[in-house]
C-alpha cells in the first residue's frame, strides 16, 4: 500500500481501546506538600481514535499520558488497554516526547532499530526498519546522525522508532511544540497520514487549540490542577480538513470560552 508517496508496511493493524476510570494521582512537591495532579478522571478511547488532551500548563495532561504509558501508577482508579490493566511500560504503547531523544552516537537506522534490538527480534524485523524510515519520509538519511538532521526530521525519526514496534497506542507529549510554525503544520499532516495508514490509537498532548481541532476526532479539555475533564468536544468534521473552515473556528471559540471559564474557577491555592 502506498500513502502520500511512501510505502506503508503491511503489518499495520487497528489500535487498542483505552479505559481510564476514577483515576486520582498526587505527588509531593520539594517542600513535602501534597499536590493533587489528577482527580477522578474518567475517559474511554475507542480503537483507532485520535484524541487530543488540551489544557493549561500543570493540568495533568502529561501525567495522564505517563499513566497510560505505564511509566507511573495512579493513587486510585485504573487504566486499561484492551481490558488489561496497565502495570508498567510495554511495546504495545509507544511514546514520543517533545524533544526527539535520539541517541547522538547512533545513525538514524540504528536509532529506529533500538526497540527491536532490545526485544531481541531485530534479525527477524530488520527489513521493517527501512520500511518505517521510508514511511516517515527519511529515505536517504538512514546513515545520517541526529546532529545532521533538522528538528522536524529528527522528530520523524522518533516517530519511526515508536511505530516500528507496532504499538496499539501511540502517546505523543507535545511532539511538535519545539518546531517552527511551517514545519509544525507539515508534521501535523504527516502524523495524520501515518495515523490513517496504520489505524493506531493516538493520544496527543498539546497547548495549541488550533492544532487540537485540526488533528483530533475528539478534544479532551482539562481543568487547571487538580486536573479533571472539563468537557469533551466531538470535532465531527471530515478529513482532510481545511484549516480555514468556519466549522473549526466555531469549535475553537467554544473551547476558548471554556478555557477562560475554568481559568476563572482556579482554586485559591493554585493562584
Amino acid at each position: 500500500m502506498v500513502v502520500g508517496g511512501a510505502a506503508v508496511p503491511q503489518t499495520a493493524f487497528p489500535g487498542g481501546a483505552i479505559s481510564v476510570k476514577g483515576v486520582h494521582k498526587h505527588f509531593l512537591d520539594p517542600q513535602g506538600n501534597t499536590v493533587v495532579a489528577l482527580e477522578n478522571v474518567n475517559l474511554e478511547i475507542q480503537p483507532g481514535e485520535f484524541i487530543c488532551l488540551l489544557g493549561p500548563s500543570g493540568c495533568g495532561k502529561s501525567t495522564l499520558l505517563r499513566l497510560i504509558a505505564g511509566l507511573d501508577v495512579s493513587g486510585q482508579g485504573e487504566v486499561r488497554l484492551d481490558g488489561e490493566e496497565i502495570s508498567g511500560p510495554h511495546f504495545s504503547r509507544g511514546l514520543v516526547f517533545q524533544d526527539p531523544t535520539l541517541f547522538p552516537w547512533l545513525t538514524i537506522r540504528k536509532n529506529v532499530a533500538v526497540g527491536l534490538e532490545a526485544r531481541g527480534i531485530l534479525a527477524a524485523k530488520q527489513h521493517e526498519v527501512d520500511d518505517y524510515i521510508r514511511l516517515v519520509g527519511l529515505e536517504g538519511f538512514e546513515n545520517s546522525y541526529p546532529y545532521q538532521l533538522s528538528g522536524g526530521m529528527a522528530q520523524r525519526a522518533s516517530l519511526a522508532r515508536a511505530l516500528v514496534n507496532h504499538p496499539k497506542v501511540l502517546l505523543l507529549d507535545e511532539p511538535l511544540g519545539a518546531l517552527d510554525a511551517f514545519t509544525r503544520m507539515q508534521m501535523q499532516d504527516e502524523l495524520l497520514r501515518i495515523w490513517e495508514a496504520r489505524g493506531t490509537t493516538m493520544v496527543f498532548v498539546t497547548h495549541d487549540i488550533d492544532e487540537a481541532i485540526y488533528l483530533a476526532d475528539r478534544v479532551v479539555v482539562m481543568t487547571p490542577r487538580p486536573g479533571k475533564i472539563a468537557q469533551i468536544f466531538e470535532i465531527g468534521i471530515a478529513r482532510p480538513r481545511n484549516r480555514s473552515y468556519a466549522g473549526l473556528f466555531e469549535i475553537r471559540a467554544r473551547i476558548l470560552e471554556l478555557l477562560h471559564l475554568v481559568e476563572r474557577q482556579k482554586p485559591e491555592y493554585y493562584l
